[in-house]
């Protein structure tokens, strides 16, 4: 590897939007060659590893105007200290040291991506004199060939026990197994007939080792010839009227086929391929992979990983492949994904395997269908992920006492509500408010709102108003309403500071200024106070984060299904639809006045004409329209009984 290695301190101030233009590195002092770069703290650690094919024009996006960077890109410039790099030959290079740079510091802004369980592999040690077969959790070691992963321990100890009928290759520890030698008797294993006793001589060192590599062979997917040789013996064996041994044979053969049942066959035997997929969210992705040997699915895994940078779908699945590639004792020649990774992922991969691998995104047919299955595996495992964290009492306690501190509130908020606003281009507008107690959601109390409102900041306007309203008759109202008869220590709104500054209003008029308020915008996940100019940057890896991110989506869902169901409604129509002069704010009107269109039918049109908006002229058109439609539906139901 050819290396020039630079150093920059570049942080000198806490006032970070002030004087990064003045602490950039001189261009001048960046070269403009491939290479892996580094950012440290205060305390020399490395907290984000990165490579680029022009070093001085991707460190120099480091320095642009903060507003332009992406939170996260922000956060770990305010927490760098200094930077250095060094220029490799090429971007494959670059990739292989930026992939052993993160192993080696693992920096806690770079995506981990870790198994979010510890999955057993079957294991044949080959390194050892007499190879032996063990299940297996944990770290790899050289000279074992590893077959999984499986999702259970026990299916795969079920699946070796009827293996070693076939196979019998020694399962037992040095321990036991230099004892059986010292001792000259062997094994409950051996007596049994799924051991071939190496230790006492029964097989030789040569042919003990074959059994073992048979195994493999069998493992990796090569079952037809084990089968057909298995086959033609006992068929031998019937022919020269060897009827006990052929029945052995017959045994043989069935525990093979049992062994092969508890994989699923999906593709033609020749296949053998990784399939991926994700679901993620702002926060966190969640990665299922499937692993396909000879047409058949022998193992799967599953990764959770914290997007603690802005990394793109392809980066997400190029970072994945490489980690995949380091465990796995071969790389398939075809790797199905949801997004092709960059060229030098790729490139690093064929070198790793000595061949040329097809990655691609499948379109159609039963490899497109395993796919869909393996992404609906992945949006499986992210929801379990996101359910353990909401019934983890100690992560609720963490996330309100983080909240606590990061938005300087008295005590922690045991209650909070969430708004969210809904419409269709501007059109049908909604709201909904959400209830979060101990950081669980309260269905029960979830509320939405058809709004009179046509943009946002009106919107949450309208909905704090409602919600936070005086009661006419107290006693009577707070029955109605029990669950709202207290008000929440902490109120949140969808959106940035426009919709929290309306949200804040709001609350002044209603009374309730000492409420507090905040505000989670979307696109860069920051919270937003009243009157503030700067968001409140909560790091990643925070429970609070992830509180309020969960009630936001709650919110939205519930908005959504509200907006929903109002536009199914209207698409089956009304008869008040069509009726001259009558639109969408009458007809709220009419329904609110009335209360139905059965009771707006038995009204007269002077008593119509009374309602705002709805003049002499208006009424008689509705009467007459209701009318009419009153008529055609009695006749109607004439000529079907006439019929």
């Amino acid at each position: 590897m050819s290396a020039w290695l630079g150093t920059r301190s570049f942080w000198a101030s806490p006032a970070y939007a002030g004087v990064v233009a003045n602490l950039r590195p001189e261009p001048a002092s960046i070269p403009d060659e491939p290479g892996v770069y580094r950012f440290r703290d205060e305390h020399e650690r490395v907290i984000y590893v990165g490579k680029a094919k022009s070093l001085r024009s991707r460190l120099g996006s480091y320095f642009a105007d903060p507003v332009t960077l992406h939170s996260r890109t922000r956060s770990m410039v305010e927490a760098a200290d200094s930077v250095d790099w060094i220029v490799v030959a090429s971007e494959v290079e670059a990739l292989q040291l930026e992939y052993s740079w993160i192993k080696e510091f693992d920096p806690r802004f770079n995506v981990r991506f870790r198994d979010d369980k510890s999955y057993p592999y079957l294991a044949v040690a080959l390194g050892e004199r007499f190879p032996r077969a063990l299940v297996t959790r944990g770290a790899k070691r050289v000279g074992t060939r590893y077959f999984g992963p499986y999702a259970h321990a026990w299916a795969i100890r079920a699946t070796l026990d009827l293996l070693l009928r076939v196979f019998p290759v020694r399962t037992c520890s040095a321990g036991v197994f230099d004892r059986a030698r010292r001792s000259g008797r062997p094994c409950l294993l051996a007596d049994i007939g799924k051991c071939s006793a190496p230790c006492v001589g029964r097989v030789s060192e040569e042919e003990h080792r074959d059994i073992a590599l048979e195994l493999c062979a069998f493992l990796s997917g090569q079952a037809k010839p084990v089968q057909r040789r298995l086959r033609d013996a006992m068929l031998a064996a019937s022919a020269s009227e060897d009827y006990e041994r052929a029945a052995r044979l017959r045994d043989d053969l069935g525990a093979l086929d049992r062994a092969l049942e508890r994989n699923t066959v999906v593709f033609d035997e020749s296949v053998d391929a990784d399939i991926i997929g994700i679901a993620d969210d702002e926060l966190e992705a969640a990665f299922e992979v499937f692993h396909v040997r000879g047409g058949r699915i022998r193992g799967e895994r599953g990764y959770v990983v914290e997007k603690v940078e802005d990394a793109r779908l392809e980066d997400l699945v190029g970072g994945l492949l490489l980690t995949l590639a380091e465990d796995a004792t071969e790389i398939p020649a075809e790797i199905l994904v949801p997004a092709v990774p960059e060229p030098t992922v790729i490139a690093l991969l064929e070198q790793q395997r000595g061949g040329s691998i097809d990655i691609r995104v499948p379109r159609r047919g039963p490899k497109r269908a395993l796919a869909e299955t393996v992404t609906r595996n992945a949006q499986q495992r992210l929801d379990l992920h996101k359910a353990r964290r909401t019934g983890d009492l100690t992560a609720r306690s963490r996330a309100l006492a983080e909240l606590q501190e990061a938005l300087g509130l008295e005590s922690a908020p045991l209650r909070i509500e969430t708004i969210d606003v809904s419409h269709l281009a501007g059109q049908d507008v909604v709201g909904s408010l959400v209830v979060f107690e101990d950081g669980l959601v309260r269905p029960g109390e979830k509320r939405t709102f058809a709004l009179t409102a046509t943009d946002d900041t009106a919107a949450i306007d309208e909905i704090v108003r409602r919600r936070f309203r005086p009661p006419t008759d107290a006693d009577e109202e707070v029955q109605r309403r029990r669950a709202f008869a207290y008000p929440p220590q902490l109120l949140v709104v969808d959106g940035g500071r426009p919709q929290v500054d309306a949200a804040a209003r709001a609350l002044r008029d209603r009374g309730m200024a000492d409420l507090p308020v905040v505000g989670l915008a979307k696109r860069l996940e920051e919270v937003w106070r009243p009157g503030n100019d700067q968001p409140v940057i909560l790091p990643r890896s925070s429970e609070g984060l992830y509180l309020l991110q969960r009630m936001r989506d709650e919110a939205h869902r519930a908005a959504i299904q509200y907006q929903r169901r109002k536009t199914r409604r209207r698409a089956r129509g009304s008869a008040l639809d069509g009726i001259p002069g009558l639109g969408p704010a009458r007809v709220k009107a009419l329904l609110a006045h009335f209360g139905s269109v059965a009771r707006l039918r038995e009204a007269s049109a002077e008593e119509i004409a009374l309602v705002p908006g709805i003049g002499p002229k208006t009424a008689e058109a509705i009467m007459t329209a209701l009318g009419s439609t009153e008529d055609e539906m009695l006749g109607a139901s004439s000529t079907e009984g006439e019929g």
